[in-house]
């Protein structure tokens, strides 16, 4: 059994726990009594338990928005329309709010908030890749830490909305992508004054310089960082 099915065993059998326990090693053990796991492979495949199968539950979430994405005709769309189906769609292949939440609470720990970062900023890749994003200089980090910033606060809001088809927390996304739309715009009529274009262009000068030898992710698995560093030659 790979580890692939090992997870997908345990999460299966993790879904009626999480809600009453927790992402907590009383579901963890729960799960691998309940999915006739054996003790050693379930430890193998997530060392840290509950942490682990947590964001194997995350990840397996942003294959299956990767997956429907890639179902859905984007061609009319625009820019902007397309991020914000991506981020609603990550949302929507979540059957359980509860299991979320639950995972807000164990990535709110001092010692788990850097997982949680990670795998929020691993979502916000992804979405990226699936557009079809082809940067390689500080564009590719600027991109990811700011839709990281929008899917964060649209799933805080998400957890709390009871509108009907979650319609306000559709309205919330939009206005959070229009912000930044409106940034971008700034950003461009600011290049073109000669002044300050010119200032900005300094500007990223400087830290282009300073990120020049940093790369995007390769997309290896167990990487901890955004991306990777290119030492001298």
């Amino acid at each position: 059994m790979s580890e692939t099915d090992i997870k997908a065993k345990l999460l299966e059998a993790a879904a009626m726990h999480v809600p009453f326990d927790g992402w907590s090693e009383v579901t963890f053990r729960a799960a691998i009594e309940d999915a006739g796991v054996s003790p050693g492979l379930a430890r193998a495949a997530c060392p840290r338990g509950a942490v682990d199968l947590a964001l194997a539950y995350h990840e397996a979430g942003d294959q299956a928005m990767v997956t429907r994405l890639e179902e859905t005709d984007q061609s009319e769309m625009r820019y902007s329309e397309r991020v914000a189906l991506a981020v609603r769609t990550r949302l929507e292949v979540i059957e359980d709010k509860e299991m979320v939440r639950r995972g807000m609470t164990l990535f709110s720990l001092p010692n788990n908030t850097p997982d949680g970062a990670r795998a929020v900023w691993g979502t916000a890749d992804k979405i990226w890749n699936a557009l079809g994003d082809t940067s390689q200089d500080v564009n590719w980090y600027t991109k990811r830490a700011t839709l990281s910033g929008v899917y964060g606060a649209t799933v805080l809001y998400w957890l709390g909305d009871d509108s009907d088809g979650h319609a306000n927390t559709w309205a919330f996304l939009d206005r959070r992508i229009d912000g930044v739309m409106q940034i971008e715009k700034m950003k461009a009529k600011t290049r073109d004054n000669r002044i300050l274009g010119g200032l900005v262009k300094q500007s990223e000068s400087m830290v282009n310089s300073m990120l020049e030898r940093m790369q995007p992710s390769s997309g290896r698995s167990g990487n901890d960082m955004p991306g990777r560093w290119s030492g001298p030659v």
